[in-house]
């Protein structure tokens, strides 16, 4: 099955009438914790309604699994993965380095995805024909930066809070191996990999939904994702992306050390 650039951009922009008129809005936040803080707006709600609306008119025979509504049964084969906003923390507290991710799975491998960022009119998204962005600067295919070394390189994760026990060791050991390191960009850290900005970017505990949509845009554009013990990301877990398999290598070998 071949998914076009158009399902994208008609996905983007059926969750941005949703997310857009809410952001900076000082709208009504919900915990999903009992104990912790994990938010989830009527941003989040209603854009992944709209987008699942959306998914069930283009392809009802598939499948799909949402972070706020579930999953719907479909042919066993596609699934599409969707987080409405990922960075609902930066969604509430103002800061457009949220995404809405939509990705697609054929038989369990992510295969098409997007991250589209409405507020500052970007989109990043992956076909089987390659990587690409749309936005201000002019539209563009999407290529990772290659040949830096550890060294050289620029790393991100959302927060080092998120690496506990034994974790935070290797995180700590990863980041003083890198020449500059960033915090708080949620799926923006990914998209600025494909874009050729970040060299690297690592997270722990992510859900299906955090990276499915992100994991063709990262091997479409030329880098690397896999989770720690050098497996499939598709499933969530910890996860570690890289802008050249030479990189890659190097990170996860410092991780086992």
């Amino acid at each position: 099955m071949m998914t076009d650039a158009a399902i994208f951009r008609r996905l983007a922009a059926a969750a941005a009438e949703q997310t857009l008129p809410r952001f900076r809005q000082a709208g009504a936040v919900s915990n999903k914790l009992a104990s912790g803080f994990d938010p989830v707006t009527e941003a989040d709600q209603e854009a992944e309604r709209a987008i699942v609306t959306l998914i069930s008119e283009t392809y009802p025979e598939h499948g799909i699994l949402g972070e706020e509504h579930g999953t719907k049964q479909g042919d066993g084969r596609h699934v599409w993965v969707i987080d409405p906003i990922d960075g609902t923390r930066a969604f509430i507290s103002g800061l457009p380095v949220w995404g809405t991710l939509v990705g697609l799975t054929e038989n369990g491998d992510a295969v098409a995805g997007m991250m589209s960022q409405p507020f500052t009119g970007e989109l990043f998204y992956a076909t089987r024909s390659g990587a690409f962005y749309e936005g201000p600067g002019g539209n563009r295919p999407l290529k990772t930066r290659r040949g830096a070394s550890l060294g050289d390189a620029t790393l991100f994760t959302t927060t080092p809070a998120m690496f506990k026990g034994d974790k935070r060791a290797v995180f700590d050991r990863l980041e003083s191996s890198v020449r500059l390191s960033r915090y708080g960009v949620d799926c923006y850290a990914f998209a600025m990999l494909a874009a050729g900005s970040v060299d690297l970017v690592i997270e722990a505990g992510l859900q299906p939904y955090d990276i499915v949509a992100l994991i063709p845009i990262i091997e479409q554009a030329g880098g690397v994702i896999t989770t720690f013990d050098g497996g499939s990301a598709e499933g969530g877990g910890d996860v570690i992306a890289a802008g050249s398999a030479e990189l890659h290598a190097a990170a996860l070998d410092l991780i086992r050390s």
